[in-house]
Parts: C-alpha cells; structure tokens; sequence
C-alpha cells in the first residue's frame, strides 16, 4: 500500500476506483446549471415565501424525473455516439427531425433569454446598471467564453460556478432559522394548496428542461471510450448514471435551498416575492447587506453559467441537423451558438416587466418540452437505435409515464398562464 492509501485508509484499488469516478463527474453538472437557473431562482422563490415549505415536494419529484430522463438521454449518447439532434437528423424523416430540431433551436433561445435576463438583473442589484446594457455585457462574455475556451476549461468552469452558488446558499441558511421537520414532510408529503397550481407547475417546468435533455447526450461524449467494445460501453454506463445521480442531487439540493430560503425569510414575515430584485431588496433589512449581495452575485453565478449552457445546447442542436456533433471552432456550432444567444439577448429588448420575461421564457419551455421527451423516448426504444441496449420493457414504461406526466403538467401550466 502506497503513503497515499495509508494516509486515507484506503487500499490502492479504493484509490483507482474514486480516481475513475472523478474521470466521469463534469457532464452532470453542466446540466445541472440548466435548472438552477434564474427562471428556477423565480419559481423557488415565490414557491417559498407564498407556501413556505409546501412545495418542496415538487423539487423531489421533478428531479426524480429528471434523473430518469437524463441519464436516458445520457444512455443515447454514449451507446450510440450521437446526440439526440443528431440521432433525429440519421432516424427520423426529414420533415419530422427538422421540424421538432427548430422548435428545439426556439427553445434554447426562449431558455437563453431568461439565462441572459437573469444575469442582466443581477447586475443590475449590484452595480445599478439598466438591464439592456446588462444583457449586452452578459452576452459579450458567454459568447467570447464559448468561442474562445476549450470544452474541458468550459468544464471546469462550470464546476467551479455551481460550487459557489452552493456555498452562496449554505451561508444564506446559516443566517436563517429554519423548521427542519417543515422541511422534511415538505420533501416528501405532496400538497396543493388553494391557488398554488401555477406555481407548482412553473417549479416542474424549471427543472425539466428540453434544452438539457440535447445537452446532456452531447457533452457525455467528452469522456472517450471505444464504442466496439460492449465491456467499456458497460463501464461508461455505470459510471455516468454516478454522475447523473451526483449532478441532480446537487440541483435538488440547490433548488430546495432557494425554497428554504425563501419560506424562512419571506414567508414567516408574511412577505410575497413576486419579483427577483423585490427578493434582493428584502433580504437587506432582514438578514443584512452581506445577504442581499451574496444572494446577487449567486445570481450572477447562475445567469453566467446558464447562458453558457443555454449556448452551448443551441450550438449542438443546431450543428445536429446537419448531421454534425458540437464543435466551437465548426461554423454550424458557431452558428446555433449565435442564433440562440442573440435571439434570446434581442428578444429581451420586447420585454417590458423582467420577471413576466422570465415567466414567458417557460411558456415557450413548456410548448417545446413533450415535443423533445417524446422524440427521445421513441429513439432509446428503438432497438434500430440502440441495439442490445434498448430501454428495457419497464425502462420504457417508467420514461413513458415520465412523459405523460410531464406533457399534461406543462399543457396545464400553459393553460393556466395564457388565460
């Protein structure tokens, strides 16, 4: 045993173990960013200071999903070394991939306007700066980002930006008193409280998102391996499902700690949130400046990241349909990349009230989501695709439920927004 081992207690074949499961950890947690982004800053916080800890519940549930959805999109990518855009362009009719592709383009815009937006107001809390100005600089970043750093920088970057936005919120819940066993039937006890269904719907809407379900069987391709040996295929399997399973935890963790926030802050006071800043502004007489800005540049954290992102999926579905994988140097890359930032920097400029932008960026969202779970679906269960590692009968039956009920959930938040 070697001084390391020793020094641990672990035996070298521990050490080689933790070693192969740090190789694999990255791609969960760019998806991760995805839904803890502003919209989801949004729904969490008026979720907690209207119901306080009723609705965590819905957290539970939508990453439960979420799990399932994304290590099956996951599971695409490594057996059949394509993304999903890229997987619809080679197995579906023209009309049909080009078709449900666009709208996904859409999407990722609709995703890059709220991502941009929330960033843009971040700015604003902290500096004063308008919010045209602050979408114009958040774009200038994530787009010289993008073009200019390499996939494994980009990596590492967003780790490092989910781990302060996780210890952002660790030092807002130590400045709060909390009712911990709240919380814990909140996780666990589903509960509709009178008028809560729009905002129930919004928290499922924020987590599972169309855009990360492309991104997330784009980026696990990162990780090499050879794809005409059936043992590395099965490694790869097992390891991204750890990863999957980490990266959504930490999402779980992050989002219910907007709620937690939220509901021992705003809701004890009997305070309603219904606007980011309205939060920012607050949390200053409550809890101290130290709060109000960490909270802010938690929130900057997010928009930075999430526009990246949002980016990134745009320039993979984009790319996609041309039959190419995501390449930032490759003009199709390059060219989804623009097409979803700027369409979702420009369409800020239509928005008077932010936050109903914010709102509207999850209606589009909601439209777009059943098209894109149930193009991946159909395509995990064709053994066409997939080969030996079609969904099994029950994955199938679980993916399809997901889909249902994420389909009747959003259809309903659609409804209920548009009346």
């Amino acid at each position: 045993m070697g001084k390391r081992g020793a020094l641990f207690g672990l035996t070298e074949r521990h050490w080689a173990v933790v070693s192969d499961v740090l190789k694999y950890v990255g791609p969960g947690l760019l998806v991760t960013v995805g839904f803890i982004d502003p919209g989801n800053w949004a729904a969490n916080v008026a979720a907690g200071s209207l119901y306080g800890y009723r609705l965590l519940w819905m957290v539970s549930l939508s990453t439960l999903m979420l799990i399932l959805l994304q290590h099956n999109a996951a599971h695409l990518g490594i057996v059949t070394g394509s993304c999903l855009a890229e997987a619809a362009t080679r197995h579906l009719p023209p009309w049909l991939s080009r078709t449900a592709l666009a709208s996904a383009c859409m999407a990722a815009a609709a995703t890059a306007m709220a991502e941009l937006l929330g960033g843009a107001i971040a700015l604003q809390m902290l500096f004063g700066l308008p919010i045209g100005v602050g979408v114009l600089l958040v774009l200038g970043l994530v787009v010289w980002l993008l073009f200019g750093t390499v996939y494994r920088k980009l990596e590492r970057y967003i780790i490092g930006f989910v781990s302060l936005i996780g210890l952002s919120f660790i030092f807002e819940l130590w400045l709060v008193r909390l009712d911990w066993g709240a919380a814990a039937g909140g996780w666990v006890t589903p509960a509709f409280p009178a008028g809560a269904m729009p905002i129930i719907m919004s928290v499922l809407g924020a987590v599972v998102m169309p855009h990360n379900l492309f991104l997330h069987s784009e980026v696990i391709q990162s990780r090499q391996w050879n794809r005409e040996d059936e043992a590395v295929i099965v490694h790869q399997l097992k390891f991204e499902f750890l990863d999957t399973l980490f990266s959504m935890g930490v999402g779980w963790a992050i989002n219910s700690a907007m709620i937690l926030m939220a509901a021992a802050t705003f809701h004890v006071n009997r305070l309603q949130v219904t606007e980011l800043a309205q939060a920012e502004s607050m949390l200053r007489p409550l809890l101290g400046n130290s709060a109000a800005v960490v909270f802010a540049c938690a929130l900057l954290l997010a928009g930075v990241a999430s526009s990246i992102t949002a980016g990134m999926a745009g320039g993979s579905i984009f790319a996609g349909i041309f039959g190419e994988p995501f390449n930032s140097k490759d003009v199709h890359t390059r060219a989804g990349i623009l097409l979803s930032l700027v369409l979702g920097a420009g369409a800020v400029f239509f928005v008077d009230n932010p936050f109903k932008g914010l709102i509207f960026s999850q209606i589009l969202l909601s439209l777009q989501l059943p098209w894109t779970i149930f193009l991946q679906v159909s395509l995990t269960s064709s053994r066409k695709v997939m080969g030996s590692h079609v969904n099994t009968p029950f994955g199938s039956l679980l993916l399809w439920g997901v889909a249902a009920i994420v389909t009747v959930l959003n259809v309903m938040l659609l409804v209920e927004w548009l009346r």
